[in-house]
């Protein structure tokens, strides 16, 4: 099963629209965060790494940190979908890329 952004984004809507906060979803965004560099010190060598698959562990990781993004977007009915087509346009134009996200997609369903 594949996860799209909108659907994420109504989803933690119905989970935690009218009742949590940005600023403590943000604060579960740096925690995850934190979560992430002590994954990818352990993968590196900089920090003793535990008994953990550690490819899996990094992506747990990262997944929390994309459901609490996700989650603060979408309590603030921010089209992330949109924003991101939009600003990958922008920077495909400013760095003179080959082929922007929207390109890409549209190549992907043919």
């Amino acid at each position: 099963m594949k996860i799209t952004i909108d659907v994420l984004e109504k989803y933690l809507f119905e989970r935690y629209g009218g009742w949590a906060n940005e600023q403590g979803l943000f604060l579960k965004l740096v925690e995850e965060l934190g979560e992430v560099a002590e994954v990818i010190n352990m993968r590196c060598g900089s920090k003793k790494a535990t008994d953990a698959d550690l490819q899996k562990e990094l992506g747990t990781e990262l997944a929390d940190m994309i459901h609490y993004i996700v989650a603060i977007a979408a309590i603030n009915e921010i089209d992330l979908s949109s924003i991101m087509l939009e600003k990958d346009e922008k920077a495909s134009i400013k760095y003179n890329h080959d082929i922007n996200l929207q390109t890409f997609i549209a190549n992907q369903e043919k």
